[in-house]
């Protein structure tokens, strides 16, 4: 077990003695600004211990939340990997920034908007990324970020720097299989792939996620020695749980394959939207993975056992992370933000994987801890409704930076101070129609039509014709229709609409109780029209209509 779970409570004890208010950084007074350790995961849904996960094995992050402040209720902007990312790092929502897909670089739509990190490297910062914090190749090395990470210091070889199979069996499946896809469609992503997951007895850094571990720590190690006087912002970017699930054995062997339960969930909700859910497509493309009809239980508990080992494999770099700020004297003067991009289904709805607008993909874990935040917030969960776009704010108060005048968020700093404070009304996400798209947001290929989902989607466009009937326009609800969803204390709002006449009815609506049906089974908009109404009304508020009534620190 890390030294960091042997030592939390004295940093605790030694964090409530030094707590005090959050203020804004006198410039006339020399006060050290906070390191800031900014660590990401993929497609990590709360499924952790401190969020009442009864299975999960995640020690150190659930240490970590009884030390900081974890966030109940915080949401992602849309649930695919580079539109949130790039809407939280450029602090604008997915729409503003025009980033609605996976394969839209923010900057050729946005070439001079300030970056998270940028500002902070304008501000006096280090800043260097390790691993997925921007997506992809999306990473925005010139403006973001001061150095680049050197590998080479490592004193071992580093393969690739991307998810890699290490099975030889499964690394000779996917070049065939790639190869064979390559061949006919050209190299476009998501044809020809390898298993959907991998057991094999190897070190931490046999996959990428350890090797960023092994790479931040030694960043952290050079930043202290060179007694540099710039405060570090490091970016900590953590493939898993992404598929495809990879993790060394030992975290599989810590999970009784028996004892993981499979969700009872397995049909999407009663009068739902039919545009609301996918066929799996991001799973089906594996080679082990059937591409079509249901998936057998035999199967699916191979996967939910897959995912929760890489949340334990993460969790371990985790606590690698928080023991090196503790071993090089730096955890008194950093702040630690650890968040993922999005949710995830694991069966849940009858579908697998992210993309949709319903609250286990859109809901995410967010956890903050500072050195001086109050002992009214240390070890709190706080129901405060947040969103990953409030957190380029938050940080900006708390290291006393002004924020840039484009920001879309609100800084959630106040609650650092009083976690039970009346907080935003409402938070928002969207999703372009998830049943007709590829899973990266983007309309589907003739390559991915003609291979994997063929027969897929002829069954989804039937069921979509038979529930919208005179509504049904191919062209329209593959382009231009948007699930816009509004998220408040008690109830989940999705309105299906034109997202290039916003001014337009909506085609569909869906309305879900959470206080009585928190699994969204039901959609009760037709037997609640007024209420519909008064949640439209509050809807079409925007964002900045349901923003905290507080002053801003």
């Amino acid at each position: 077990m890390h030294q960091f779970l042997y030592k939390a409570l004295l940093f605790l004890l030694l964090g409530l003695l030094g707590a005090c208010s959050f203020k804004k950084i006198d410039q006339k007074t020399e006060v050290q600004q906070p390191n800031i350790l900014f660590i990401s995961f993929d497609d990590l849904r709360p499924e952790m211990g401190t969020y009442g996960s009864e299975v999960a094995k995640t020690p150190n992050i659930d240490q970590l939340a009884k030390r900081g402040l974890q966030f109940n209720k915080a949401y992602c902007q849309q649930s695919i990997c580079s539109p949130s990312r790039a809407s939280l790092m450029t602090g604008a929502r997915p729409e503003t920034i025009n980033v609605i897909e996976n394969y839209t670089y923010f900057r050729d739509e946005n070439p001079d908007i300030i970056t998270l990190p940028q500002h902070f490297k304008e501000n006096g910062y280090e800043t260097v990324n390790c691993g997925k914090v921007y997506h992809g190749k999306f990473s925005d090395q010139e403006k973001s970020w001061s150095m680049k990470p050197d590998y080479n210091a490592l004193g071992y070889k580093v393969n690739a720097l991307v998810e890699k199979f290490v099975d030889p069996d499964n690394i000779r499946t996917f070049k065939e299989n790639k190869a064979k896809m390559k061949a006919k469609y050209g190299d476009q992503h998501g044809l020809g792939m390898g298993p959907a997951f991998e057991c094999v007895d190897v070190q931490d850094n046999a996959y990428i996620d350890g090797v960023n571990t092994d790479m931040a720590i030694h960043i952290m190690k050079e930043h202290k020695a060179s007694k540099s006087k710039k405060p570090l912002f490091l970016g900590v970017g953590y493939i898993a749980a992404h598929l495809d699930f990879l993790a060394p054995k030992k975290y599989w062997d810590m999970y009784d394959q028996e004892e993981i339960k499979l969700t009872n969930q397995i049909k999407g909700p009663i009068d739902g939207a039919p545009m609301g859910l996918h066929a799996s497509f991001e799973l089906r493309v594996r080679s082990n993975i059937p591409k079509y009809g249901e998936i057998p239980d035999t199967l699916a508990r191979d996967l939910k056992h897959g995912y929760l080992a890489t949340a334990s494999y993460i969790d371990a770099q985790v606590g690698k992370l928080l023991e090196a700020l503790d071993e090089l004297e730096m955890l008194d003067n950093t702040i630690v933000m650890l968040w993922s991009d999005h949710g995830f289904h694991l069966g849940e709805m009858g579908v697998w994987c992210k993309a949709t607008n319903y609250d286990i993909a859109t809901r995410v874990p967010l956890i903050v801890w500072t050195p001086d935040q109050s002992e009214k917030s240390r070890g709190v969960k706080t129901d405060a409704l947040v969103e990953l776009v409030d957190m380029y704010p938050t940080l900006c108060d708390l290291a006393g930076l002004e924020k840039p005048e484009h920001l879309e968020g609100q800084s959630f700093a106040p609650l650092l101070e009083n976690p039970n404070m009346e907080w935003k009304s409402a938070v928002f996400s969207a999703f372009p129609n998830p049943a007709l798209r590829e899973w990266a947001a983007n309309p589907l290929s003739k390559g991915m039509r003609e291979t994997y989902f063929g027969p897929l989607i002829e069954d989804v466009e039937a069921n979509i014709k038979a529930v919208m009937k005179d509504k049904w326009n191919r062209k329209f609800f593959e382009n231009d229709l948007m699930g816009y969803a509004m998220k408040t204390q008690r109830y989940k709002l999705v309105l299906w609409k034109d997202r290039k006449n916003k001014d337009k009815e909506p085609l569909f609506i869906e309305l879900f109780d959470h206080e009585k049906d928190p699994k969204e089974t039901v959609n009760i908009a037709k037997q609640q029209p007024e209420l519909v109404e008064e949640l439209v009304a509050q809807f079409n508020k925007g964002w900045e209509g349901n923003k905290a009534q507080n002053k801003e620190i």
